[in-house]
């Protein structure tokens, strides 16, 4: 009887040892960072409303840098980053999506060049900002939401900006730059939002959690009244060859949290080659910018 019930005792110890050993492995291969496309759409419809018309970009700034800081391996040929902003048109109102930035914070991005940098396009981006009936950002960089939290008319923008609290932390604790460090008191003027995978934040547009490049990063997705959908992927990507060759940036002062930011390029790379019907936008390419332009699958002006 003692001996059955050593046998019985060795074989359920191993039993948990093999378990555990599985459950380790099974944890060491799980993605840093995961989506489903067909949830994103779904979670875009279930706000009522009619769905946006299309969605306009505008590059009001430029820096320029090697290419291999954008696609690490790339030759170190010149390159140009464009500071975009997107507007998604309804019958009815305007979305803008990230909120551009004044001179002052633009010139930390030169890091001691002077580089371009269009007054006329700022001033569209605040009148567009100004008109919008909601504002979201990709992420808490000052290229991105500087035009909101480091504007004059912050208080006024900040009451139709919806910023997530990954987001709002970021920028009370530990902000890029100190232009856009927000107050305690700054906060609370924005409508803070927290959720787990997506968010249904207007009508045919959903936010998709994307921590990676920054802490409260997000992709947006936009299902628009004809039937195409644009995703905004914020800076996952710099530049839309990380995206093809799913490979990330090589800049030297980039810190990222690199192996969800590769499972987020191995994700899109996917989607590139499935989804016919789905046009992935990176914020800073500047060449992938001209050419869904000129094919009429994003407006170059805001309106």
């Amino acid at each position: 009887m003692k001996r059955v019930t050593l046998v019985t005792l060795l074989l359920a110890t191993l039993g948990m040892v093999v378990g555990l050993v599985l459950q380790a492995g099974i944890d060491a291969q799980a993605p840093a960072w995961r989506a489903d496309y067909a949830e994103a759409r779904r979670v875009a419809r279930l706000l009522p409303g009619r769905k946006p018309l299309r969605i306009n970009v505008l590059k009001f700034a430029e820096s320029r840098r090697p290419k291999n800081f954008s696609v690490k391996g790339a030759p170190a040929e010149p390159s140009v980053q464009a500071r975009t902003v997107f507007q998604v048109v309804y019958a009815d109102g305007t979305v803008m999506v990230d909120a551009g930035m004044n001179q002052q914070i633009h010139r930390f991005f030169g890091r001691g060049s002077e580089e371009p940098y269009d007054a006329e396009a700022a001033r569209q981006v605040e009148a567009a900002l100004d008109r919008a009936r909601l504002i979201i950002v990709t992420h808490e960089h000052g290229d991105h939401v500087g035009g909101v939290v480091a504007s004059p008319r912050a208080a006024d923008l900040a009451s139709k900006t919806i910023l997530t609290r990954v987001q709002l932390q970021t920028l009370m604790t530990a902000p890029q730059m100190p232009e856009i460090r927000l107050t305690t008191d700054a906060a609370r003027r924005y409508t803070a939002v927290d959720y787990d995978d997506y968010y249904p934040v207007a009508p045919g547009m959903a936010l998709i959690k994307a921590a990676g490049h920054t802490p409260g990063s997000q992709m947006v997705l936009v299902s628009l009244e004809s039937g195409r959908d644009v995703l905004l992927i914020g800076d996952s990507a710099w530049h839309m060859d990380s995206v093809r060759q799913m490979v990330g940036k090589d800049a030297p002062w980039i810190v990222e949290d690199q192996p969800a930011v590769l499972d987020q390029l191995r994700w899109l790379n996917g989607l590139v080659r499935t989804e016919t019907n789905l046009t992935i936008v990176a914020s800073h390419d500047d060449d992938e910018r001209r050419r869904l332009i000129d094919s009429g699958v994003l407006g170059g002006r805001l309106e």
